[in-house]
């Protein structure tokens, strides 16, 4: 954490969310079946693409995690979030444990930052079945911080709903946001049919499809901005590792931001 950058000195900033399947490799559906045994036991594959990923989450100054373990049997009693933090160059890392089941799985979220957070905190998200989480980061100027929030959805919506009022209560008030995450429905039903629809938040210009990843038919996968922030370069990056394909993002802050944070610096200084 000492070597992480101070977030400031930036006027945009590029994110990454990725459900990575614990790192194993989907390339059609039977893998589900034949593959299904590298969700309890390691496997030399699973070191391989980490180290891909890794090397793809060295362009994002911050990444999301989803489906990550916190050190397992399966994934060799390595943290996969501490892992790939190391090897792809993020000074500061946290892992959210959101269902430990002991040495057989530590399923978990993961933040990755190349900059200095302000504060990070983790939330357990309602559901009738536990295990759903979210890590809310925030950066910059202290009055008025951009606030990342990384989430994994339930496949209910009944759950989602419950989840995403939960994070709407945590979010309100703040004028800058950004919500990333595996939110496992389209923003289209997410933004008209639960309470997201009043958060402010809205979805890329273009519909992206993340699942599956060998053939991409449906959009899972989600970063959600405030509209105080100008949204470039973003779309679903061509990394088809895990069942799910990342989705990425280059974020522009306003002028009068980054002016507020220069002069947090200069009266610092």
């Amino acid at each position: 954490m000492d070597a992480a950058e101070e977030f400031p000195h930036h006027s945009h900033i590029r994110l990454l969310s990725f459900n990575i399947q614990v790192g194993i490799s989907t390339a059609s559906y039977r893998h589900y079946l034949t593959r299904s045994w590298q969700h309890v036991l390691p496997t030399q594959n699973r070191s391989r693409n980490l180290d891909r990923i890794a090397a793809l989450l060295r362009q994002y100054d911050v990444v999301a995690l989803q489906e990550c373990d916190g050190g397992s049997i399966r994934s060799g009693f390595v943290n996969q979030v501490e892992y790939l933090a190391e090897k792809s160059g993020h000074p500061y890392w946290y892992q959210q444990l959101n269902r430990n089941l002991g040495k057989l799985a530590q399923h978990s979220n993961g933040l990755l930052s190349r900059y200095r957070p302000l504060s990070v905190a983790e939330y357990r998200l309602p559901g009738l079945i536990p295990g759903r989480g979210a890590i809310i980061s925030t950066y910059g100027h202290p009055s008025n911080p951009l606030v990342l929030v990384m989430m994994h959805l339930s496949l209910s919506e009944k759950a989602q709903c419950q989840q995403l009022e939960h994070i709407c209560e945590l979010i309100d008030g703040y004028e800058h946001v950004v919500l990333m995450g595996d939110l496992n429905n389209h923003a289209e039903q997410l933004l008209s049919s639960t309470p997201l629809g009043r958060s402010g938040l809205v979805s890329l210009p273009d519909r992206v499809n993340t699942f599956p990843s060998w053939r991409p038919e449906r959009s899972l996968d989600h970063i959600l901005v405030s509209p105080s922030l100008q949204v470039r370069n973003a779309g679903v990056v061509c990394f088809p590792v895990s069942d799910h394909l990342p989705i990425a993002v280059d974020v522009a802050l306003p002028s009068d931001y980054r002016d507020q944070c220069t002069n947090k610096v200069s009266a610092a200084s």
